[in-house]
């Protein structure tokens, strides 16, 4: 479903995916946000669906998540200040209007949406039950505030846009600042498309269903 949230004079178009067991049943739902790379800021909101889980979904998967797929505009980014707050009125709205099961919150974004994932992380980590960073870059002076959450990072060896050492470096101060729930997966030999292995990997999604805030 494509959805919007007005944020006073600002909006954020969104692909809401329900599973299909939702209206049949009084059950909250884990809630996954998906933060798309550059790629799909060009173009209609369908294009938000051509990596990841909207995809899987937009093909016919039942996910056990509620899944939202916000898209950022051409001129903007998800690690800025303005998508970041509206990325927290989004999840603010979601759970207000859907049943959240709101210990069940889980991030994940790839490249730019790595990027987004790592910043929304640090500066909210109280929302989310787990993190999944694919191929982005984050602050090493926010470790101490990642030190708690699960996260689980991906990034191919042969990445020439988003060097393998932004997630290495992200991994080793979080390590350093006592954090021993992050996991690390080098792809050898995968270049920047490292979301497609992540998002194929069954095991990724009962990870992140493995944890609760």
């Amino acid at each position: 479903m494509e959805q919007a949230l007005q944020v006073e004079s600002e909006s954020i178009p969104y692909l809401l995916y329900l599973p299909k067991a939702y209206d049949s049943s009084n059950t909250n739902w884990p809630l996954m946000l998906f933060l798309h790379g550059r790629g799909e800021s060009d173009g209609p909101l369908s294009v938000v669906a051509k990596w990841g889980p909207p995809r899987l979904v937009s093909r016919g998967e039942d996910l056990p998540f509620i899944v939202a797929s916000p898209q950022c505009p051409r001129a903007d980014s998800w690690q800025r200040p303005t998508q970041q707050k509206l990325l927290v009125a989004l999840l603010d709205h979601l759970e207000r209007t859907f049943r959240v099961d709101t210990n069940r919150v889980y991030l994940t974004g790839l490249s730019m949406g790595g990027y987004g994932s790592w910043r929304l992380a640090a500066d909210h980590p109280e929302r989310f039950a787990a993190v999944v960073p694919i191929c982005g870059a984050g602050q090493t002076e926010d470790a101490g505030k990642l030190k708690e959450l699960p996260i689980w990072v991906w990034h191919g060896t042969e990445d020439r846009a988003v060097a393998l050492e932004n997630s290495t470096k992200m991994v080793e101060a979080i390590k350093a600042a006592g954090g021993t729930k992050v996991r690390y997966t080098i792809l050898e030999h995968v270049g920047h498309n490292s979301w497609e292995a992540a998002y194929a990997t069954p095991e990724l999604y009962s990870w992140m269903l493995g944890f609760r805030k």
